[in-house]
């Protein structure tokens, strides 16, 4: 089989923020002057940081960061989805700003790498735990544990609280697939479906051959739909099956709500860049974790999905403009072959993970507005499930108008650490600091340092606070285990 280079979406979607503000790990040493900001202004490194680092029996790694004036708090990060064959160290924090301002303030840092790379929710649920332990052997018993995680990481912050009560005194789940897995997979292969259907019938969805081949053929598709104006409106069905946002480079301007031949060309990027090679190169990952296919479109009515979506005036503009019928394509979508989830690998899928809305600490969620891998209506589905057991009054969710995943200021989680953190001090959730303007202002004060984030080159540039509120729209295809 052909080797293929990693997709564009790597770079963009599994953790852009992550990446570009990246902590490279470092051996374990009494003390070293690491997490320390790089352009920071003077702002020195947090001076005496005891670096523990090892193996867990399961052969992951861990890295452990106490500060000398431990405030007897410690955040376990969950770090993104790492593609397999690329590195994949123990963090314990997402950037080193955000990492740096939390050592300095007193906060213990920890997280594992995971036994294994790819959708490893199973193995990483354990090894966290496994750190856990490791750190009350080594440092102490900490009076609040706080996970936090990006990404996958995010998802698997929620999994911890569900999955071990009673270990945790609350959560930060940024940029998460809190949808779970069985819905964001539905929601990917609707996409694909739509792609497959109406574009490249030879596409292969499920029990890919040949990847590279397959994901080539789709990326031509797609490129050359692009190119003409009843391709580009079916491309805006696709996205709009999957509520792909009309905007997708961070620090760029959002198109206008009617602006729909803006919102699509940005949609063409989320499709190319992440949602085409996320549906079709890591679903072999998926289904060797899962044992076969968890995911199916048998029963799905594709129209009342399309009338749901946030993206439906916009596919109608579309069709209209190409003078292409949109009902003829629904009707094709209607009647193309169905695909089935083989049972074992669903009920693989559902363990690792769905949810179901029990929280039992409190819990504060960040989003962007812009997110073309992990849509804003996921933190709707999550919010859903908890609504359905009531435990509301723990959850609060935060957004940021931003385009890209997990494209948040180092300022801006920051801010969302002092809120939580004044949740826990005080017994409550202040409305007041929740606000907006609250957050935004929280986030300024930090000054310039924190306030960054990279451009289209690399480059750190200042990006004031963009906290919004926002109301999610339904997510297209959710899914939930029953309440226990």
């Amino acid at each position: 089989m052909a080797s293929h280079p990693p997709p564009r979406f790597i770079r963009f979607a599994i953790g852009v923020a992550v990446a570009a503000l990246a902590v490279a790990p470092a051996p374990a040493a009494a003390a070293t002057p690491h997490h320390a900001p790089p352009s920071a202004g003077g702002d020195s490194p947090v001076a005496g940081v005891r670096v523990l680092a090892g193996t867990l029996a399961d052969g992951a790694t861990y890295r452990i960061d106490v500060p000398p004036h431990w405030n007897h708090t410690l955040f376990l990060y969950s770090h993104p989805y790492v593609i397999a064959g690329t590195p994949n160290p123990a963090r314990d924090a997402g950037d080193p700003f955000t990492g740096h301002w939390m050592l300095s303030h007193g906060f213990a840092l920890a997280g594992s790498s995971y036994a294994s790379t790819g959708w490893a929710v199973q193995q990483a649920l354990p090894d966290q735990i496994a750190t856990l332990g490791v750190f009350a052997r080594l440092v102490g018993h900490p009076r609040q544990t706080i996970a936090w995680g990006h990404s996958l990481g995010g998802m698997i912050t929620a999994g911890l609280i569900q999955d071990y009560p009673g270990r945790f005194t609350a959560a930060l789940p940024m940029c998460g697939v809190l949808s779970g897995g069985v819905a964001v997979w539905n929601t990917s292969l609707d996409a694909g479906f739509a792609i497959k259907t109406l574009l490249v019938p030879s596409l292969q969805l499920v029990h890919i051959t040949d990847p590279a081949a397959n994901l080539a053929a789709a990326e031509q598709a797609v490129a050359a739909a692009q190119q003409t104006a009843q391709g580009r409106a079916r491309l805006a069905l696709a996205a709009a099956l999957a509520d792909l946002p009309g905007w997708f480079t961070p620090l760029s301007v959002e198109p206008a709500a009617t602006d729909f031949t803006a919102q699509e060309a940005n949609q063409f990027l989320g499709l190319s860049d992440v949602t085409v090679p996320a549906t079709l190169e890591l679903r072999p990952d998926l289904e060797a974790h899962a044992g076969g296919n968890p995911s199916w479109n048998t029963g799905v009515n594709y129209a009342s999905d399309l009338a749901r979506s946030a993206g439906a005036r916009e596919v109608r503009a579309l069709h209209r403009a190409a003078h292409l019928s949109l009902s003829g394509d629904l009707a094709a979508l209607a009647a193309g072959p169905r695909i089935s989830a083989e049972k074992n690998a669903l009920r693989y899928l559902t363990r690792f993970i769905t949810f179901n809305g029990e929280l039992g600490v409190p819990v504060l969620s960040m989003q962007t507005t812009g997110d073309p891998s992990v849509v804003p209506e996921s933190d709707q589905a999550y919010r859903s499930v908890v609504h359905r057991v009531g435990d509301t009054g723990l959850l609060r969710e935060t957004f940021v108008h931003r385009a890209g995943h997990c494209s948040f200021t180092p300022a801006e989680t920051i801010a969302a650490v002092q809120v939580l953190m004044r949740r826990l001090g005080t017994g409550h959730w202040d409305a007041t600091a929740l606000t907006p303007q609250a957050l935004n202002a929280r986030a300024a004060a930090l000054g310039p340092v924190y306030n960054v984030f990279p451009d289209s080159s690399g480059k750190l540039v200042h990006t004031p606070p963009a906290y919004q509120s926002y109301r999610p729209a339904p997510y297209p295809r959710p899914f939930s285990q029953p309440a226990r």
